[in-house]
Formats: structure tokens, sequence, C-alpha cells
């Protein structure tokens, strides 16, 4: 018969994502994997011996485990009895998941690259979002607000990522709506803002251009882009008449 996982065993230990917490890419801090710590400590014995006080600076204490490794316990976790895919598979969701969310379209990608069986996969992941350790809808609140003040990345941009991810599309409108049109044209112009300085210096088609292009990629509409520019460079002198009837 085919063990299976006493799941509350892992859901008592791992606390669920909780929306709007660190971004998936600034990474969670996470623990030192059961390797535990290396610690000087002073040798007592020869600071006695022969009474000359001597003492070494220190010694290095290994953590628990013969090997000086993960304990066996942890061991244990990390490698599954080949014949259980159930529990191969939680021991591969649980190491994935450790330090950073991930959805449930990149577990399930890497459960099917390790030749988990659909099965045992869809048992494990729709287990894990019962107890919270998946949550796309989270993981997408969380992607937005650490890519759009990280990197300045607009709606488009952060939709466009969550789609790769497999995140639902009900849920990627829902991320995004967090930001609005004033909040990103805010975002747009402090990146023109940061940029204008490297382009002072060359002509003005160039610096066009590159601010316009530079907003471009980050996802911003055209016309949004266009009158963001064209603020910027008036309020350094430029003539922007001429962008009236130019695009992109």
């Amino acid at each position: 018969m085919t063990r299976r996982t006493d799941w509350a065993e892992y859901a008592s230990s791992a606390a669920p994502p909780e929306r709007g917490s660190s971004g998936p890419d600034g990474r969670h801090d996470s623990d030192d994997g059961g390797h535990g710590t290396w610690e000087a400590v002073p040798d007592h014995d020869t600071r006695d011996r022969g009474g000359r006080g001597r003492r070494r600076r220190g010694s290095k204490r290994q953590p628990s485990g013969e090997d000086g490794g993960a304990s066996p316990s942890s061991r244990a976790e990390e490698e599954p009895p080949p014949g259980d895919p159930v529990e191969r598979a939680r021991a591969i969701c649980l190491r994935l998941l450790t330090g950073t969310p991930r959805t449930r379209k990149q577990l399930a990608d890497a459960l099917r690259k390790r030749e988990i069986p659909d099965e045992a996969a869809e048992e494990v992941l729709s287990r894990f979002e019962e107890v919270g350790l998946i949550d796309d809808g989270a993981f997408a609140d969380a992607w937005v607000e650490s890519r759009h003040h990280g990197r300045g990345l607009a709606r488009r941009a952060l939709a466009r990522e969550l789609r790769t991810k497999g995140v639902d599309s009900a849920l990627i409108d829902e991320a995004v709506s967090q930001l609005d049109a004033e909040q990103e044209e805010a975002t747009a112009r402090d990146l023109v803002a940061r940029k204008l300085r490297a382009t002072r210096g060359l002509d003005r088609d160039k610096r066009l251009r590159r601010l316009a292009g530079m907003l471009a990629r980050k996802g911003y509409p055209e016309g949004m882009a266009l009158r963001v520019v064209r603020q910027a460079l008036e309020e350094e002198g430029e003539d922007t008449e001429f962008l009236e009837d130019e695009g992109f």
C-alpha cells in the first residue's frame, strides 16, 4: 500500500504567505537549512595546562549530525522514498517554496520535469493550496508591489510577467488594479527625471528616443509616455512642438 503524507505535519510547521508581503523577486529571509552555526568556543583545558594561562583563539564546534551536515530528519525530507510519488512531490514542493513563493504552475512544471505522475502532483498541489502554502493571489499582489516600486514597471508589463508565471487572468487583473493611472504616471515621471541627466548633451531627437524607449520597455502606454517626456523636456527649455505629430 502506498504511504500517504501526514499533511498536518507540514501544515502546522509552515505559515501561509500573506498578501502584500515581501516581493517574490526580493527573496524572503530563510533559515540556515538545518546546517547549524559554526561557533568559536574557548578551550578551557589549554588555559590551565602548565600554568601558562595559554588559550587558543577558538575552535569550531560542528552542528549536530555525524557528518556536520543536515540532521537525519532534514536529509529524510530531501531524499523521500523513491517508490512514493506523493511523498516525493511533497518534498520537492517544500524545497522549492523555501525562501521564495511560487505559483501553482511553476510547481506543477517542476514536478512534471521530475517525472512525478499527474495524479500525485495534483493531490499535493491541491493540498498545498488548501493549507495556504500556494496562493497565486498573494503571489500576484506581492509581485506587483515589488516590481512596480523596485523596477518601475507599468501595469501592462506586470500583467505580461504574471501571465508567463501561470497566474489566472482574474487574479492578474485584481493585482494590477492596485496601481491607478495617477500612480502609474507619477512613477513614469520619476523614471524620466532620473534618466534625464544622462541624456543632456545629446540632440533633441536622441533624447526623445531614449526617454520614450525606456518607458515603452517598462510597459507604459504611448500617450502617457509622450506626455511625460514632453513635459520633462519643456522644463529644460527644449522645443517640443514637433512631438505632437510624431510617435515612437
